[in-house]
């Protein structure tokens, strides 16, 4: 898979870059958008026309993506010069491996020399210095290169000055310590890193070749993945690895799903479930109808889309980075005025060899990388490291009550008929105006219809109102006359003047129950009780978010206000807003801004305007809308409620690692140079005090991919 940039004006806010995201996935060939600052990043099939694709990206979204042809074209021809990140690694280790083991060679050397001669160790001098530019070569010309570029010193310009320095002491030998166990703790530190910023897809990667496929006589013949299509049926048994995203057609297992959505119990699957690749059956067999392969699964857009979020800086990578830049003159000034003030060479070197913007810059950089990672392995999907330090900083929690602290799954409990109403009639009218609704309340209606064998008769028309119901048009079928449909709250029935309301009062039998009225031409025919149950680990997840210092809990609803009360008191929510419109929960959260710092959790079309407009914005739910996965800033792929406050544990335990990495670097560093200023200490063991301390900074951040054993999240 190949990944293109396109230039892309950013006069776009939130909302529209999500839109555009999703209009730009319809390209064929695209896997994956995201629009990020002045460009737009695509991850496409290998052999698409990188050219033509910006042609139709510009065609899409509008004139003014890209300002002209040649311009579109400029900017494809130079994707062929583009290089896959993280392909070097592997040499750059080999690099600091080699050069750290020349570098001890030669001080093994030196001092045998000088131990057995002394006269002809002094004598090569000259040959030593120049031995030791010959192995500082790449990195004086990359540190001078880079002092140029920036217009001001950074770490390498630190280290090239030393060795420098070391040479026209006539000390060369302490630059090749230097310069050992810079590589050495330099190549400790890319392992480090690299461990943290692992692929996310070698934790998921599907490792299987073939496949046994159904042929068109209905025998199973084993068929290389990459040849398996979308309409295709394959046989997975137990022990196997799911390698498409599908349907159950028949057969039934219990399937791990934990490397889409971090949870380790496997869950029972059968005819009808939907599976995804990456997951594993524990035992069972299935045939499934395939729906994804390959670049298209679900896995794929995992996979891009935690990849991409380690290239997304946070606010205090960028701090780090500058407060690293302002240290490094603090070295050189040092040295200028220990040089002053004792004439010691020595002394100076211990300035030089110590510097504070490595550990700053590469623990912080690690700790980011090493959360994302930690997260994607329990199903929590961060779109960027400004997010973890976000989660960190939340205080108040807004929560969507239907599919995100209820099950989504609704049910039927009571129905109350008007007289002279069939119940069957009540609810096949029901379910022909909520046909095309994915509104779990709907969901419920048609799932009753579907189990009671009964038809759903056609409508003609049908309008949404929101936050309100459906009404809609049909013909005459068996014992109803036909006519407008109102299927909705009481709200609406009142507004669109229904008669009955005062005649027809319902008894509810669940106290989180709610009631769905339904009128035929202006008049009240019934009204559906139906019940979503709480998640059963909602009350311990809304514990855990507490003890994680979250001050108020708030849940927004466009439920009745009795529903709504009644889940609010069960779980001991701080508040609750009932009856809200789409539009009323972005102004919610938005008036909640102004004094906190606000996390909002939903899953469906009508949450992503609030979503967008939240500090952290959780699409929470295997049944999230593509909307509001869009429009959120993390995505739950679990129906675990405790995974909520496990991402806002990762956040605080990330950046409480980054703020202890900050104090130890600074206080370790500011410790060596005033012993080596004082002569307490020579330039070898200042340069294992400034490497030790910066592997060991890396090393902690790396700590937050080793699970919580306490679990107090």
């Amino acid at each position: 898979m190949s990944v293109f940039k396109y230039p892309f004006p950013n006069h776009y806010d939130y909302m529209e870059r999500c839109v555009l995201e999703a209009k730009a996935r319809r390209l064929a060939g695209v896997n994956a958008a995201i629009f990020d600052g002045s460009c737009v990043k695509l991850w496409v099939k290998p052999g698409q026309n990188y050219v033509r694709l910006g042609l139709s990206l510009s065609k899409l979204i509008g004139s003014d993506l890209l300002a002209t042809g040649k311009e579109v074209i400029k900017h494809g021809v130079s994707q062929l010069k583009v290089k896959k990140e993280n392909v070097d690694i592997g040499l750059e280790l080999i690099s600091h491996r080699n050069s750290a083991l020349l570098s001890l060679a030669a001080m093994g050397l030196f001092s045998v020399v000088k131990k057995v001669s002394p006269t002809v160790y002094s004598s090569l001098l000259i040959f030593r210095s120049l031995g030791v530019l010959v192995m500082a070569r790449d990195l004086i010309k990359g540190g001078i290169k880079d002092a140029v570029k920036e217009k001001r010193p950074n770490a390498d310009t630190l280290t090239v000055t030393a060795v420098l320095a070391s040479v026209a002491a006539g000390r060369p030998e302490s630059s090749m310590s230097l310069l050992a166990l810079s590589n050495f703790a330099e190549m400790l530190t890319v392992m480090a890193a690299q461990r943290a910023r692992k692929n996310i897809s070698s934790l998921v990667a599907l490792d299987v070749q073939e496949v046994w496929v159904h042929d068109e006589n209905g025998a199973e013949v084993k068929m290389p993945v990459e040849k398996v299509k979308p309409g295709m049926v394959v046989s997975i048994h137990s022990g196997e690895k799911i390698c498409v995203d599908g349907i159950i057609k028949s057969g039934s297992a219990a399937v791990d799903q934990s490397a889409i959505t971090g949870e380790s119990i496997p869950v029972a699957k059968k005819a009808g479930d939907k599976v995804y690749a990456g997951s594993n059956i524990r035992l069972g067999e299935i045939e499934v109808l395939v729906d994804k392969v390959g670049d298209d699964t679900s896995l794929s857009r995992i996979v891009h889309m935690v990849e991409d979020a380690q290239n997304r800086r946070a606010p205090i990578q960028n701090y780090a980075d500058h407060m690293a830049s302002s240290l490094v003159p603090v070295s050189f000034i040092a040295a200028l005025m220990v040089y002053a003030a004792t004439r010691d060479w020595q002394r100076v070197l211990n300035m030089l060899f110590i510097d504070f913007s490595c550990g700053l810059k590469l623990s912080t950089a690690t700790a980011m990388s090493a959360a994302i990672s930690r997260a994607a392995k329990e199903g929590i999907l961060v779109k960027g490291g400004s997010f973890i330090e976000g989660a960190a900083q939340i205080d108040t929690v807004i929560l969507d009550k239907t599919g995100t602290i209820t099950r989504g799954r609704p049910q039927i409990v009571r129905i109350t008929l008007a007289p002279d109403v069939n119940e069957s009639v009540l609810l096949q009218m029901a379910a022909s105006a909520e046909a095309h609704s994915s509104h779990p309340l709907a969901v419920a209606i048609l799932e009753e219809v579907k189990n009671r064998g009964l038809e759903i008769p056609p409508h003609l028309d049908t309008k949404t109102v929101i936050a309100r119901g459906i009404e809609a048009h049909l013909p005459a079928f068996d014992d109803c006359v036909g006519g407008e449909v109102l299927v909705g709250s009481k709200s609406f029935m009142e507004e669109s003047k229904v008669d009955g309301l005062d005649f027809l009062l319902p008894k509810k039998q669940s106290p989180v129950g709610s009631f769905i009225y339904i009128a035929l031409n202006k008049k009240l025919c019934g009204i559906l009780e139906i019940s979503d149950p709480v998640r059963a680990e909602f009350k311990r997840a809304i514990n855990r978010m507490r003890y994680n210092g979250i001050e108020e809990i708030i849940m927004l609803t466009g439920d009745n206000k009795e529903a709504a009360k009644a889940i609010a008191d069960s779980l001991g929510l701080d508040g609750f807003k009932a009856e809200v419109m789409p539009e009323d929960k972005a102004g919610y959260v938005s008036q909640k801004q102004r004094n906190s710092s606000v996390l909002m959790v939903g899953d469906g079309i009508n949450d992503a305007p609030a979503l967008a407009y939240a500090d952290i914005g959780v699409a929470m739910g295997t049944a999230c809308t593509d909307t509001a996965m869009e429009s959120a800033d993390v995505t739950i792929n679990s129906e675990d409620p405790l995974k909520l406050p496990q991402f806002i544990s990762i956040g605080k335990r990330t950046m409480a690692l980054v703020h202890q990495n900050f104090a130890v670097t600074i206080a370790v560093n500011t410790a060596a140079m005033m012993l080596g200023a004082l002569g307490f200490i020579n330039p070898l063991l200042a340069s294992v005090v400034h490497n030790a301390s910066t592997l060991g900074v890396v090393l902690n951040s790396a700590r937050i991919l080793i699970p919580d054993k306490k679990k107090n999240y």
